[in-house]
C-alpha cells in the first residue's frame, strides 16, 4: 500500500517563493523545484518558473496528457509547445538548435523525486480551543486531512495535543477520519451565498484533557 500523501494549502506552497526554496503546484500536485534550479542556476530558461514561484501554474499544461499544452505554429503549421510566458526548461526550442541537447532525460513536470505531495481541493478554517487553559488557536487545514493530520499542524502550539479528547457539538471526534466525515461543517460557500462573514462562523473543535501527560 502506498503511504497517504500530504496535503497542502495554496497559502504552504505561496510560502516557498524564492529560487532557493521555489515550490510551485500542478495538476493537482505540489513540486519543490529547487533542486532543479540549485542544478541549472543561471540558465535563463528557469526565469519563467521563478516568476511563478510559489504559485499554481496548472494552466501551462494540458489536463489530459499531463504534459504542456500544445498549438500549432501560424509561421511553421507545426505542432509546438505553447509557453506565452517564454520558453522554459525541459522545452525544446521551436526549431533545429546547435546547442539544444535533446536527450535531458524526463523532464521535470514528469519527475516525481520533486513531488512532496498534493494540493488540497478545499482549504478550511477552524478554531482549536483547549478547554483546559481557554488558549484558542486558528488554523487553515485540507479537507482531505483526517483529523490525525490535522493534529499533528496543531502540536506546534500544544505539544501534548495527543492527551486531549478531541470533541465537535459535544461529540467525540474520529481521529482517522476527515472533519467532512466528522459531520463537522464547511459552511463557506452558503456563507458567502448569504453575505455574511465567514470568520464570525468558523466551527471550533474543543479539546478536554484526559490527565494524561504520557502522551508525547
Amino acid at each position: 500500500m502506498m503511504d497517504r500523501p500530504r496535503y497542502f494549502t495554496p497559502a504552504e506552497v505561496a510560502a516557498h517563493n524564492t529560487a532557493d526554496d521555489l515550490w510551485v503546484s500542478f495538476l493537482g500536485k505540489v513540486c519543490d523545484l529547487t533542486p532543479l534550479m540549485t542544478q541549472f542556476k543561471g540558465d535563463v530558461l528557469l526565469l519563467p518558473i521563478m516568476e511563478c514561484a510559489g504559485k499554481d501554474i496548472s494552466h501551462w499544461f494540458d489536463p489530459k496528457t499531463k504534459d504542456v499544452l500544445k498549438h500549432v505554429d501560424p509561421l511553421t503549421n507545426c505542432v509546438r509547445y505553447f509557453t506565452p510566458r517564454g520558453r522554459f526548461l525541459h522545452v525544446p526550442p521551436a526549431g533545429p538548435r546547435s546547442d539544444w541537447a535533446n536527450n535531458i532525460g524526463q523532464p521535470w513536470w514528469t519527475d516525481r523525486q520533486y513531488e512532496v505531495g498534493r494540493l488540497t481541493a478545499k482549504a478550511r478554517w477552524i478554531r482549536v480551543v483547549n478547554t483546559l487553559t481557554s488558549q484558542e488557536q486558528r488554523l487553515q487545514v485540507c479537507s482531505e486531512e483526517t483529523l490525525a493530520e490535522i493534529l499533528q499542524r496543531y502540536l506546534r502550539y500544544n505539544s501534548h495535543a495527543r492527551s486531549y479528547t478531541w470533541k465537535y457539538n459535544g461529540s467525540s471526534l474520529s481521529m482517522s477520519r476527515t472533519l467532512d466525515e466528522n459531520d463537522v461543517p464547511d459552511d463557506d460557500q452558503r456563507l458567502e451565498q448569504l453575505r455574511l462573514d465567514r470568520d464570525l462562523f468558523i466551527p471550533a473543535l474543543l479539546l478536554h484533557f484526559n490527565d494524561d501527560l504520557t502522551e508525547e
